[in-house]
């Protein structure tokens, strides 16, 4: 069996690999620095946090002395991490002796972070949006199914039932030494390629990864920018949903790589509506039919498909039930159906802004139930009662030249009683 001669990288073996001033820029993201922070050596970590609030730089020999002897070599392991990720800047004093420092940059992000809180990159979205969240166990059939028919690809897409569509940046980290093409020939495996199917899947997926970002800059795009939202990713809970829409272009393509190598599960949608407020939903779950019967009136259901249409009966019955525009609005665009999905925006703008006009037709209007009154003896009788009803926060309106006014049901008895006093 040849040796295999590919070597897969940690994650932060890939982030003390940059130039510096590509380091400096993930700096000033406090989560990057966070993760970063998480990443290190124990002892690492309480270097960091005992030097996070000094500014000046701190002589090797004293750090030294907050290690017992036989900590010594964990010390500089921790040291050399500290240094090969820039978090500590490395200089020689007046005395010629070396001193650490940390990184300016790091340390006013992780300093506002600590102590002012963050707020996580995105907000997971609510339970009354999303549909159906796949558990953790589907989450990982799904991995290992994408991961296989990924792998049988390489080798022979004749293998695979349903072939992925594989985008052309992942292909470009395939050809650089995994496959090989002549001519109109299909791609074949190389060597190396041959070697990297006997890796096991950490380091497989690992060495895709590192080439990945490595010749992100033949396609375009920032390795520090692509690094800094790898590492933001690392942030959200796994088995939660979170909206795409909330996506730059750049990142949705990185997400659909991230999907074909089956770390990333893509919802799938299944509504499509159209300028008339008709629905169509391809989907055979009751439940999909439920939810839409909340806001939509539908028309008739087959195997496969749901018809409705969003009138504006439907959305007051939804309005009256306490969901909000913003709420029918938002699950309609996050279970766009994969045709419908890619267009902006996916849910047609005349009917958003209907939709939103129909609940504020609602708010115009506030019902309070109350008691008029008229025919006063005098005007000081009439203002006094304004000034009584007034006192218990219950005058509604008023008109002084004909002197009339109404008040709240609650203050009803109060005003009544003192009109029968003045009598």
């Amino acid at each position: 069996m040849p040796e295999v001669r590919i070597i897969a990288k940690n994650f932060m073996d890939m982030v003390a690999s940059m130039p510096a001033m590509k380091l400096d820029k993930l700096f000033e993201n406090g989560f990057i620095c966070e993760a970063i922070l998480r990443s290190l050596p124990p002892l690492a970590k309480k270097y960091v946090l005992q030097l996070l609030h000094i500014d000046v730089p701190v002589a090797a020999k004293l750090l030294e002395e907050w290690v017992l002897p036989d900590g010594i070599s964990k010390h500089r392991v921790a040291i050399d991490r500290l240094v090969q990720l820039r978090v500590f800047v490395e200089a020689v004093d007046r005395k010629n002796e070396k001193t650490y420092k940390v990184n300016p940059t790091f340390q006013r992000s992780l300093q506002k972070l600590l102590v002012h809180g963050g707020t996580l990159p995105r907000e997971s979205m609510p339970s009354n949006i999303t549909v159906r969240l796949p558990n953790l166990e589907d989450l990982e059939a799904y991995a290992l199914e994408q991961w296989e028919c990924f792998l049988l690809q390489l080798i022979s897409s004749s293998h695979v039932e349903k072939p992925l569509n594989i985008s052309s940046s992942l292909m470009k980290v395939f050809q650089r030494r995994l496959l090989s093409q002549r001519d109109k020939e299909a791609p074949k495996l190389t060597e190396s390629g041959f070697q990297f199917l006997l890796m096991d899947t950490n380091a497989q997926l690992w060495y895709i990864i590192r080439e990945y970002i490595s010749n992100s800059e033949e396609r375009g795009v920032d390795a520090a920018d692509l690094i800094s939202f790898m590492l933001e990713l690392s942030f959200h809970v796994i088995g939660e949903a979170y909206n795409i829409n909330t996506l730059t272009d750049f990142q949705r393509n990185i997400i659909k790589d991230l999907a074909d190598l089956g770390l990333v599960k893509l919802q799938q949608g299944f509504v499509v509506v159209e300028t008339n407020f008709r629905v169509y939903a391809y989907s055979s779950s009751k439940l999909h039919c439920e939810i839409l019967r909340l806001f939509s009136r539908i028309e008739y259901t087959l195997p496969n498909l749901i018809v409705g249409a969003i009138t504006k009966e439907s959305l007051y019955n939804a309005f009256e039930n306490g969901i909000t525009a913003d709420q029918i609005i938002s699950f309609l665009q996050q279970n766009a159906h994969a045709r419908v999905a890619e267009r902006i925006p996916s849910v047609p703008e005349n009917v958003t802004d209907q939709i939103r006009l129909w609940e504020s037709d609602l708010n115009r209007v506030e019902m309070t139930e109350a008691y008029y009154y008229d025919e006063f003896p005098s005007r000081e009788v009439f203002e006094a009662a304004c000034d009584c009803a007034r006192e218990w926060n219950g005058l509604l309106w008023e008109d002084s030249k004909k002197m009339h006014m109404v008040v709240k049901t609650e203050v009803h008895t109060y005003v009544r009683d003192y009109l029968r006093r003045q009598k």
